[in-house]
């Protein structure tokens, strides 16, 4: 899709899973955009500015200067904003309704399962200072079924909805980094096909080349 015109799309993000699919969707739409890095090692979610966008003190969020009726709007939450970039631009997010609520589920599926489990997973596995054995054996084996039904989904398809979606995007962020989940692929061979294939993507490389 060519580039659309107007004003770049401000995206306030960090390098993180979430924070790395807004800057996919907008290479992949051809949408200009400015990345505005808010570190959150350093606690710059926490700034009154930030805040002021992301009430949630979550990246990532965006500001388009060329929202409805050409009104600039502020969105946070990474599915509402992967949405947003699909309707605007008819960019990966079918509009018949049919293909639409496909991509819809499993969309949901990342943003309510896939994502908080998987940072959980990372946090108790790499990151928490005390290792807790339950803790990190509850979120690894429910990571385990979660690849396990992402695995089944692809098993008859390319991708989650059927043809390449936002719901890709939002699920392939986390799935590229499956080792630190305590995930071995080797059991997965339908999702080792479709992360292998995603991540070809001259798009997807530049959205995650981007902060």
């Amino acid at each position: 899709m060519a580039p659309a015109p107007g004003h770049p799309i401000d995206v306030h993000t960090w390098s993180t899973p979430n924070g790395w699919k807004i800057p996919i969707m907008l290479e992949e739409c051809g949408l200009p955009y400015r990345v505005v890095p808010v570190n959150i090692g350093k606690g710059e979610q926490m700034a009154p500015d930030f805040l002021s966008l992301s009430p949630n003190n979550k990246i990532p969020a965006i500001v388009d200067p060329d929202g409805p009726e050409g009104a600039p709007i502020t969105i946070f939450e990474s599915g509402a904003i992967l949405q947003y970039l699909g309707r605007k631009t008819g960019c990966l997010y079918p509009k018949d309704e049919r293909a639409r609520v496909a991509v819809d589920e499993w969309l949901f599926w990342q943003v309510a399962g896939f994502g908080p489990m998987l940072g959980q997973t990372h946090h108790f596995r790499i990151y928490a200072e005390e290792k807790i054995p339950y803790a990190i054996d509850r979120f690894t084996k429910e990571a385990e079924r979660l690849y396990g039904v992402l695995d089944k989904g692809l098993s008859a398809q390319d991708h989650v909805a059927g043809a390449y979606s936002i719901a890709d995007i939002a699920i392939l962020t986390w799935a590229k980094y499956h080792e630190k989940q305590g995930i071995d692929l080797g059991g997965l061979p339908h999702v080792r096909r479709w992360l292998d294939r995603v991540l070809e993507r001259p798009a997807v490389q530049r959205g995650f080349a981007a902060i």
